[in-house]
């Protein structure tokens, strides 16, 4: 099964339905599929292969999203970068994955003429909505048979080259190929599931370059709608759930807090919302409790990374409850501060990883994966691919454990582990009662040089707009719940904490400021 197959069950489904809805207008399905084909085709005719590589730029838009699924209609490789990214930063992605093609929004013109001339194997670029440009996407579709083009594909042809989140050093170019996606697909159809006669409407708001458009394609399987908005502001996405009846989205936990905050001042209407998903970094179960009281039993979590896309395990909102009750210990672990179960056609096991020996339930190893759902490697990387992948178990660089429920919990990243005075502190069981905190919007703990202790377990925390608190109430408050030892011993507070352009706490440049010029590796 090839990955657009996907998106042509929901175009058979519901041909002359609304599969893609913006600002500039609404896309049938018919028409939407006829466009797909044309960017195969023109694609294929300019002599495109499995072996090419296409990247997108472009902010969140109907027609560059058609563009990716043309890419794969086409049976070539798409390469996705983040309008938000600095130029140098796409560049740099551009060269190391040998693109070919440079599809891009006219917002990103300067990128795009910098890319032309700065990356070797760019051959092409093409504006994407701009009809009076002199390499406009229109003109090259107008020769384009609207047919379904003939490719033949084999289940393991690398269909995407996704650069990794970055936060722990330079990204790595993940390949994904039909076998990863599809998997990925069904997994979340499965998870997420619709009773007869329910229309989803999914809402992309966060990048579609990244977890957006993947999330996005089980909507089109069942002829559903997509709602697609620029950007993923607080205000637009209350206004876009009311207006269009959403009933599912992603979001990074940084936007959802900022949108509990926008609730405490306005009304919206969010009864339409069946699965509010999130993903990409951890989530405080405090701001998870008041996201369940105010949303209603609709908070989803995924637990992915590119590696294995879209998705090792989940918590349906279901799962979220213990015998009715919202969280609450489960044989001694809390329930909400877990990630779920494996998803279907995902193995899940936690090994030691020195002797790579699966642990004991309850027991402490890294988060290992093994099925259709892994990554073929790194892109030109052989060696990084030997040691990530190894006797087919995915090595995650997770922490965690198996509660006795068959749930995973995430313990921490293994370089963010913090050894202090011989003891192992991890940041995330400092970040979740730090988080607890009703004046704390977010925070980071990261360990820090230290004469005695070795590293000093250091918090760096961001208020909510206009509320206080010290250092000595947050020292007391994880001296209470967590003794000693975990408790930080030194306390900042900043303004923002540092962020990749998906949202992720970039815990590296926290830790550069602290450790520069000490032997530590960032």
């Amino acid at each position: 099964m090839a990955v657009i197959d996907f998106f042509d069950r929901g175009w058979a489904l519901n041909p002359q339905g609304a599969a893609y809805v913006s600002t500039t207008g609404t896309w049938t399905y018919e028409e939407a599929g006829r466009t797909t084909c044309r960017v195969a085709n023109a694609l294929l005719d300019a002599g495109a292969t499995s072996d090419t590589k296409v990247a997108v730029l472009s902010p969140n838009d109907p027609l560059a999203w058609l563009c990716v699924l043309g890419t794969w209609r086409a049976g070539a490789t798409w390469v996705p970068l983040n309008p938000d990214s600095p130029v140098e930063d796409s560049l740099t992605l551009l060269t190391r994955f040998h693109a070919e093609w440079l599809l891009y929004h006219s917002s990103m013109a300067d990128a795009a003429l910098a890319a032309l001339a700065q990356v070797p194997t760019l051959r092409r670029i093409v504006c994407i909505d701009d009809d009076a440009a002199p390499d406009a996407l229109a003109t090259m579709l107008a020769a384009a048979s609207d047919a379904k083009p003939h490719v033949a594909v084999q289940m393991d042809d690398v269909i995407s080259i996704a650069p990794t989140g970055g936060t722990t050093g330079l990204p790595k170019g993940v390949m994904n190929t039909h076998r990863t996606f599809t998997t990925s697909f069904t997994n979340m159809m499965l998870g997420f599931p619709y009773t007869a006669g329910e229309h989803a409407v999914s809402l992309a708001a966060a990048p579609m370059t990244h977890s957006s458009g993947m999330y996005s394609m089980p909507v089109s399987a069942r002829g559903g709608t997509v709602v697609v908005i620029p950007r993923a502001h607080a205000d637009a996405i209350l206004d876009a759930i009311e207006q269009h009846g959403v009933t599912e989205l992603f979001l990074p936990p940084t936007v959802i807090y900022r949108i509990l905050d926008r609730l405490e001042h306005r009304g919206a209407d969010t009864s339409s919302l069946k699965y509010l998903i999130y993903s990409a970094a951890p989530m405080s179960t405090e701001k998870l409790r008041v996201a369940i009281d105010r949303l209603g039993p609709v908070m989803t979590e995924v637990y992915g990374q590119m590696e294995a896309p879209a998705g090792i395990t989940y918590l349906s909102p279901h799962d979220h409850f213990v015998d009715g009750v919202l969280g609450g210990e489960l044989h001694g672990d809390d329930v909400l501060a877990s990630c779920g179960r494996p998803f279907p056609s995902v193995e899940v096991g936690v090994l030691d990883p020195e002797s790579s020996q699966r642990v004991a339930d309850g027991e402490t190893g890294e988060i290992c994966v093994r099925g259709d759902i892994v990554m073929r490697g790194y892109y030109d990387d052989p060696e990084r691919t030997a040691e990530t992948v190894i006797d087919g178990w995915l090595r995650t660089g997770d922490l965690g454990h198996v509660d006795a429920a068959g749930r995973i919990h995430l313990t921490d990243r293994r370089k963010d582990m913090i050894i202090s005075g011989g003891f192992n502190v991890y940041p995330s069981e400092v970040e979740q009662v730090i988080w607890s905190h009703p004046a704390v919007q977010d925070c980071a703990v990261v360990g820090v040089p230290d004469p005695d202790w070795g590293e000093r377990v250091t918090a760096v925390v961001e208020l909510n707009e206009g509320q206080t608190a010290t250092a000595d109430e947050i020292v007391a408050l994880c001296k209470e719940r967590l003794g000693g030892v975990r408790t930080p011993k030194q306390v900042e507070f900043v303004d923002s904490l540092p962020r990749s352009v998906n949202g992720k706490v970039l815990k590296k440049d926290i830790r550069e400021r602290f450790w520069s010029g000490h032997a530590r590796r960032i």
